[in-house]
């Protein structure tokens, strides 16, 4: 007998990335003629800088424009190993480091090398929504533990001890954290660290956002144990969004899965992006201190801004550049309220409800554009709060 669904299963199991629906509303409104303040999503409005850009065009000019080896080119992931010294502190054996097109292919990797079906991941709600996606894509099972502002949006220890269970394989970390801009500090990931030891459990530690940390240094979860997986990539604070270049370090057991996973899906990073990102771990690192500082202005800028609308930002980001704030007193559904924001206001906004359910109630606020559209953008929403709420 046929089957009368066309669709998989699987297929419908995954949530749609409500954010991307407000992004492709703002650009049909922006072709009507609209001007929109757009805070929806995190694209830094940076060039990439200059020495990453030469890097890639001499690479394609040298004729780098086929296939690398799937793990990536050596130099690439020497240079992530010099980083992960110079940066941490840590030794990294370059062997252990897989190259990805992008951070989001590397959480296929790590989740499609760790679980089976219905083990079971350990995430903070909210949290990226991606990392539920991907678990319950592959079978597994994510498991929600709240994030409150109170706290700084880190773990309660003895919250995550209890949502573990003999189906757990790993606890997703991710800090500085999308979408709150919260950062577990050196004590929360010693205890997240013996946690994992005591339990058999690995860490997961999406470090995307390092680079981009305004109280001190982000701190990889590879200073305090080996039971640990690292996702990173060039995106955020190497202003490379569009270039789609990312890496894991894994456990040195988990290499070659992951590396079958890579040559049947993906084969391998472009090789003149991996030329370009080597060049940037190098030769960027003043650009990145220049857009972080940057990014601070415009934190420092938009968070008493939305407290000014009548939002309330209990928990100042330390880290990203996504302000995540509490907009209950405008309206419970998140979802409802950053639509009524683009469509009457002219400011697109990601929902709370996108990042789980802890989320709902909130929107966030990307801080990843000017200080120029960020006045307009909290002038309009502070008119609109006043003829609405």
């Amino acid at each position: 007998m046929s089957r009368t669904d066309d669709v998989s299963k699987r297929a419908g199991m995954v949530r749609p990335f409500m954010v991307m629906d407000v992004v492709a509303r703002a650009q049909k409104l922006e072709s009507e003629g609209r001007d929109i303040v757009r805070l929806e999503i995190g694209d830094p409005d940076f060039p990439t800088p200059d020495v990453i850009v030469k890097a890639a065009e001499e690479a394609m000019a040298a004729g780098d424009t086929g296939y690398t080896q799937s793990l990536g080119l050596p130099d690439l992931r020497v240079a992530i190993s010099r980083h992960m010294s110079d940066t941490y502190g840590v030794t990294v054996d370059p062997g252990t480091i897989v190259v990805t097109q992008g951070t989001s292919p590397a959480m296929l990797l790590l989740f499609g090398s760790l679980l089976d079906p219905g083990d079971e991941v350990v995430m903070a709600d909210p949290c990226y929504p991606a990392y539920p996606n991907y678990v319950s894509f592959l079978g597994g099972v994510p498991v929600p533990v709240r994030v409150r502002a109170e706290d700084g949006f880190r773990f309660r220890i003895e919250e995550v001890e209890r949502a573990i269970t003999p189906r757990t394989r790993a606890i997703m970390v991710n800090s500085p954290a999308n979408p709150t801009g919260g950062v577990l500090g050196p004590a929360d990931l010693e205890a997240l660290a013996q946690l994992a030891e005591r339990t058999g459990v690995w860490l997961a530690s999406d470090e995307i956002y390092h680079g981009l940390q305004f109280d001190g240094h982000s701190h990889s979860v590879l200073e305090f144990t080996d039971r640990a997986f690292v996702l990173n990539g060039f995106s955020k604070a190497y202003a490379m969004t569009g270039w789609r270049l990312g890496y894991m370090i894994a456990p040195e057991q988990f290499v070659r899965p992951a590396e079958r996973i890579q040559q049947n899906f993906f084969l391998c990073a472009n090789h003149f992006v991996q030329v370009a990102g080597t060049a940037a771990l190098l030769r960027a690192q003043d650009d990145v201190a220049r857009m972080r500082t940057a990014y601070d202005e415009r934190r420092k800028f938009l968070v008493p801004a939305l407290r000014e609308t009548g939002l309330s930002v209990a928990c100042e980001p330390l880290g990203a550049f996504y302000v995540f704030a509490d907009a209950r007193a405008w309206g419970g559904d998140s979802v409802e309220l950053a639509s009524r924001l683009l469509e009457e206001a002219g400011v697109a906004v990601a929902p709370g409800a996108d990042f789980g359910p802890g989320g709902e109630g909130f929107l966030r606020f990307s801080y990843a554009t000017s200080l120029h559209r960020l006045r307009e953008g909290t002038a309009r929403l502070k008119a609109w709060a006043l003829d609405n709420v």
